[in-house]
């Protein structure tokens, strides 16, 4: 997408928003999983039990999503349930989303979720349809055509 053309992209739907963030949680549910699978085959072979820290199994927990959704997003624009929905994360001017405009994106992204989710429902109201954390980060989703 041309850096002029950003603002003649059209913003998608709360509904297709939420859609792709039910598929990528699938997804972090998946890396989770494996993690959990990994730190448990790790305990039985070491001995440890369930008597052990599970500080790296947090850390793990905590991470993996900010390293799944960063990658995607700065490397392409697009995580796989954004793509199902023909969604790219852009910087506001229409160029690469950078590491800190992910990362500012993730943290942003909580408090517009737990405030009973209106930094989501912000959508509706929203003149160029952005949520608190597109406005926050810098970023906008914008829907592309099919290939």
């Amino acid at each position: 997408m041309q850096h002029n053309d950003i603002h003649n992209a059209a913003a998608p739907s709360l509904w297709r928003r939420l859609a792709a963030i039910f598929y990528d949680c699938w997804l972090v549910a998946a890396i989770w999983l494996l993690g959990a699978g990994a730190d448990t085959a790790i305990r039985a072979a070491a001995g440890i039990g369930a008597a052990g820290s599970y500080l790296p199994l947090q850390l793990y927990l905590l991470v993996s999503p900010l390293i799944f959704f960063s990658w995607f997003w700065t490397h392409g624009g697009q995580t796989l349930g954004m793509r199902a929905w023909r969604l790219r994360l852009l910087a506001s001017d229409g160029s690469p989303v950078t590491l800190r405009q992910s990362l500012i994106r993730l943290a942003a992204a909580v408090p517009s979720l737990l405030v009973v989710g209106m930094g989501y429902v912000w959508i509706l109201f929203s003149r160029d349809g952005l949520a608190w954390h597109d406005r926050w980060s810098g970023t906008r989703l914008v829907i592309v055509d099919r290939r």
